[in-house]
């Protein structure tokens, strides 16, 4: 099976998880678009949806699916995004899409936090993939050292020649370079630095549920 064909069984997988009548909050990047375009043939059977970037509200706009802001909404049965990687235990690197604030807020109003994943993005120790901090734009030199010494080579995160603006204003840092035997304990110390707005770190609030996609079929794993 190639990599869509994966992501395109792991979403369908995802449909069982959305809650009859309830609010679906929604992530963003490759696998949660194959998710939207499943969710969009059930529609009729939630009340809407909380979008987590611009990107993911115009596809789930685009599908008929009412996008709900997130200060509009009292409770959130699931919530249903992809992982950069995600550990046994149900750590996982989020933020390559650039839209890790907005990601870990949505998901953690939900009740469950369903990660959908390609066997690819399973590992046992997180770090291989660039861990990406957002940051206040004045914060990025003293944020950037203070990421240094905690042994990674910070990046600032650039596009079309331009460093990369997020939908809330910030900067992204990418670390490289760290092998994260602790995620939880690192997701407060770099949440706790100045000038961070959040890691791309979803350990102390990881996945409860992985359905990851493999040749043999989707593999659900529980935390």
């Amino acid at each position: 099976m190639t990599q869509d064909e994966l992501k395109q069984a792991v979403a369908r997988a995802a449909i069982e998880y959305v809650v009859e009548g309830g609010i679906v909050g929604v992530g963003t990047g490759s696998t949660a678009n194959f998710f939207i375009d499943e969710l969009g043939k059930i529609k009729h059977r939630i009340k809407g949806a909380v979008a987590s970037s611009e990107a993911t509200a115009a596809r789930l706009k685009s599908h008929g699916i009412e996008v709900l802001d997130l200060n509009q909404v009292d409770s959130m049965p699931v919530y249903i995004d992809g992982a950069d990687e995600i550990t046994p235990h149900g750590a996982m690197i989020k933020g390559g899409g650039a839209a890790l604030t907005r990601e870990k807020i949505v998901a953690s109003v939900a009740d469950k936090f369903i990660c959908i994943a390609d066997s690819s993005k399973l590992v046992e120790v997180l770090g291989n993939f660039s861990l990406p901090v957002e940051v206040i734009p004045m914060a990025q030199a003293v944020v950037a050292h203070k990421l240094a010494a905690l042994g990674g080579a910070p990046r600032l995160r650039m596009k079309d020649g331009k460093p990369l603006i997020t939908e809330n204003g910030c900067l992204i840092i990418d670390v490289v370079g760290m092998k994260i035997a602790n995620p939880s304990e690192l997701e407060a110390k770099i949440n706790n630095i100045v000038g961070v707005v959040t890691v791309g770190l979803f350990a102390r609030q990881g996945a409860n549920v992985c359905l990851l996609g493999t040749a043999e079929g989707v593999k659900t794993l529980k935390f």
